[in-house]
Order: structure tokens, then sequence, then C-alpha cells
């Protein structure tokens, strides 16, 4: 039976963690502390089926001896304390006597997903925070948990297909589509049924795509509409995303005139 557990990896050796949260609270030694972080620039992690992803989580930390490294940094899941994170190992560049930014760099093979935990591993994807523990060049250090939420995604993928592709002014194509998202059990894509997902128009020689009308994914996650042509240009799907799965727009399709 798989675990309820996450791979971790410092100093180039990988290391069996559990990763379970403990509330947030902040314990230690000394005025060492985390005044700020910063995951992924500020950005969702999205983890597709096969692609490995980095992303970094920036940690300023400030002590008035001056800062002296990570000694653990961990992430998972806020609702169910479920990760799959590996920590790769850190970096500090000192920004004064008393202040540094240390870069942790994490690390998602999608392989390991499936093994990581005994749950139904798509339940994993959504928020999740951050905990680090920090010392200074004193020894002071400082367990800090709960510093930053960041929401990691399934990756989605959107497809647009015109019929025909060459009408009259006035007669009617169908534009049909599909929205899928990656599953993390089976490492597959799979229909994304009953999502909102716009269809936009970008008239040809025009900047811009707007939006023309929503429509929902019916069986597997399919889309099909059908629009009076007026003018020659590009067709595409524009599905926003939600907590767990990412935005996506797909490449656009060229409808012209007879």
């Amino acid at each position: 039976m798989r675990g309820r557990t996450a791979w971790a990896a410092a100093g180039g050796a990988a290391v069996l963690v559990l990763t379970t949260a403990t509330g947030a609270h902040a314990e230690g030694r000394g005025d060492i502390r985390v005044v700020k972080t910063v995951v992924n620039g500020g950005g969702n992690v999205i983890v597709g089926t096969s692609k490995t992803i980095r992303y970094p989580i920036d940690i300023t930390v400030k002590d008035d001896s001056g800062v002296k490294r990570l000694t653990h940094v961990s992430t998972f899941n806020m609702a169910n304390a479920y990760g799959f994170a590996t920590w790769d190992g850190s970096s500090c560049t000192k920004k004064s006597a008393t202040t540094s930014v240390c870069r942790a760099t994490m690390t998602v093979d999608p392989g390991w997903i499936p093994d990581s935990d005994d749950i139904d591993t798509n339940k994993v994807a959504g928020v999740w925070q951050v905990n680090a523990t920090v010392k200074a060049n004193d020894g002071d250090y400082w367990i800090s948990d709960h510093i930053a939420e960041y929401k990691v995604k399934r990756a989605a993928r959107l497809t647009t297909v015109i019929a025909p592709e060459k009408v009259a002014k006035g007669a009617k194509a169908t534009i049909t589509g599909r929205l899928s998202r990656a599953n993390w059990e089976d490492l597959k894509y799979h229909g994304f049924t009953g999502q909102q997902v716009k269809l936009q128009f970008r008239k040809k020689g025009a900047a811009h795509y707007g939006t023309v009308k929503t429509v929902t994914t019916g069986d597997a996650g399919k889309l099909t509409t059908k629009v009076a042509v007026t003018s020659a240009g590009n067709w595409r799907w524009y599905f926003p995303g939600t907590t767990t799965t990412s935005r996506k727009v797909s490449a656009g399709d060229t409808l012209n005139l007879k």
C-alpha cells in the first residue's frame, strides 16, 4: 500500500521524509526570522504527466549576526497534508549584513506521484503551504510553519477545430474542441466535463481576441457550437482554470470566407 510520504532531496542525496501539517506556529532560539517568502515568482506550479518541473522558493531571512543557511524546507497541500515535491538543496544570497535571500529549489517528477500517497493523488492539487527552518551565523535558528501559500495545479490541454474552414459570408461553421487535464493516478490526460469555456474570435488583421460565447464541456470534455460567419479570422477556446486545474488557451484555427 502506498505510504503517506513524499520524496525530499538535499545535498544531492535523496531522503524519504514524512510530510505532515503540524499547525501554524514558529519556534526556535534568538532573533532570526523569515520576513518574506515568494514561491515560483508568485505564479502557480503546473504539473502534467511526464515533464519534470523545477521551481524556486525564495525565503528572505533576517538576523543581527547574518544568515547562515536553510536547514529544512517542506511543502504540501494545506487540506490533506500530502505533498510530492522534493527539496533539492538551497543557496543564500547576502543582501546586507543582517539579511539574505535563500532560494530553495523544488522538483516534481510526475513519475513519482502515483506512489507518493495512499489517497487519490489528484486530491493533492490545490493550495499548498511552505514550512522552513533557518539558521543564523551565531547559532540562532527558527522553525517557521506556514510562511507562504501557493497553488499546485493539474496541467490542462485544449484544442480547437473548425469545419468547414472556408464558408460563404452569413453561413454557419461548426467549432469543436476538447478540454482535458492531467490525471496523476495513471499519468494520462482525461476529459474535463462540466466546465465553462469561452469561445473567442479575432478578426483578420485585428490585434486581440474577444469572447463571443461561453460553452460547457460535455462528455469526455468535448466542446461544440455553431457560429454565423461574418468575416474571416481566427477562433479559439479559452479556459480560465480552477483552483486545482491550470488556465489554458488553445491554438487558434483560421476560418476564411469563400
